[in-house]
């Protein structure tokens, strides 16, 4: 199943009709990237600031956590695999797969656990999650050669060409992951439903790694 191409992803959000307001995802530092910007990201760069720091769209931000959702509803819950080797993104992925139902692997990855049926890690999901393709390439780099689609948390300096459908987001921060996977999760459990209101008790801070 192909994710949704790049420039698909449904008309432009009214103003005041985002997931969360605004303020939330200011205060997140989900908008927040690097100084360094790489060619595919170029698209998603609002501004730079006064400081060399590249400012993302959250209006372009929210519009893809909506589509990722919704794509990812598309498959058996317990064949989405999400993954994070940063140290900020182990609790929210393993919040947003117990959330969910999905299946996480925070901390190391083992190579081969995609394409080695003999590894008593091996898995075999349908559709893979990344926190950041740089620090999960490992992961990432099995998905593309078992042919699954792959989404991924892209921050201004990374490389996107093996990611199918791109989330521009801070994927360093501590509050912006938790905040992205808590509304990952949220919108997901909305997608299954239809787009009916579903209860969600979870708050960012259920999502949020520890200092």
């Amino acid at each position: 199943m192909a994710a949704p191409a790049a420039g698909t992803d449904g008309q432009e959000i009214p103003a005041g009709e985002l997931l969360v307001p605004e303020e939330t995802y200011l205060t997140s530092g989900v908008h927040i990237g690097t100084q360094q910007k790489s060619a595919n990201m170029r698209r998603f760069v609002h501004k730079i600031r006064f400081d060399g720091l590249h400012v993302l769209d959250i209006r372009q931000t929210d519009q893809r956590i909506r589509t990722a959702a919704k794509f990812l509803a598309r498959f058996p819950a317990d064949r989405i695999l999400a993954v994070s080797q940063r140290q900020y993104g182990q609790k929210p992925v393993r919040i947003f797969a117990k959330t969910v139902g999905a299946v996480a692997f925070s901390e190391r990855f083992v190579p081969g656990c995609l394409t080695n049926p003999n590894l008593d890690e091996y898995f075999e999901p349908r559709v893979l999650l990344v926190t950041d393709p740089a620090t999960d390439q490992q992961a990432l780099s099995e998905a593309v050669s078992i042919g699954i689609p792959v989404v991924g948390l892209c921050d201004v300096n990374n490389e996107t060409r093996n990611v199918d459908l791109v989330i521009p987001a801070n994927n360093k921060g501590r509050v912006a992951l938790a905040t992205v996977f808590w509304l990952l999760a949220r919108e997901l459990l909305r997608a299954r439903a239809g787009g009916a209101e579903v209860e969600f008790s979870l708050t960012v801070d259920d999502f949020q790694a520890a200092l």
